[in-house]
C-alpha cells in the first residue's frame, strides 16, 4: 500500500490571490474612502465599515475553508466550525459597535472631559 504525495501548491497559491485582492480591494477603499460609501449610513454605520466587515468575514471563512482543510470534510462538520465562528464574530462587532457607541455618547454630551 503506497501513499503518493499530492502537491497543494497550486491551491495554495489560489487561495493567497483570493486574500490578496480582498486586501488590496480593502486598502483601495481605505485610502480613497469614496463619499458615496462613506457619507451613507445603514444600521448605524456608514456602508464603507459595512464593506470592511464583510470582507473581512469573508477572508476569515476563506482561511478557515483552505488552511484547516474544511473543503474535504462533509458539510455538516464545516458548517458546525464555520456557522458559529461567523456568528460570534458577528456578535463580537455588535457588541465592541454598541459599547464604543455609548462611551462616545457619554464623552460627547456629559461633563467628563477626553483627556486621552
Amino acid at each position: 500500500m503506497s501513499h503518493e504525495h499530492v502537491s497543494n501548491t497550486k491551491r495554495i497559491w489560489t487561495v493567497f490571490g483570493y486574500l490578496s485582492v480582498i486586501t488590496i480591494v480593502e486598502v483601495f477603499f481605505g485610502i480613497l474612502k469614496p463619499e458615496f460609501l462613506h457619507m451613507n449610513s445603514l444600521l448605524g454605520l456608514t456602508l464603507l465599515n459595512w464593506i470592511f466587515i464583510i470582507l473581512t468575514l469573508v477572508k476569515a471563512y476563506f482561511i478557515v475553508y483552505a488552511f484547516m482543510h474544511m473543503e474535504g470534510e462533509k458539510a455538516t462538520l464545516r458548517n458546525a466550525v464555520i456557522l458559529p465562528l461567523i456568528f460570534l464574530v458577528i456578535y463580537l462587532i455588535f457588541i465592541l459597535l454598541t459599547e464604543g457607541n455609548y462611551v462616545y455618547e457619554v464623552f460627547k454630551n456629559s461633563t467628563i472631559k477626553w483627556n486621552f
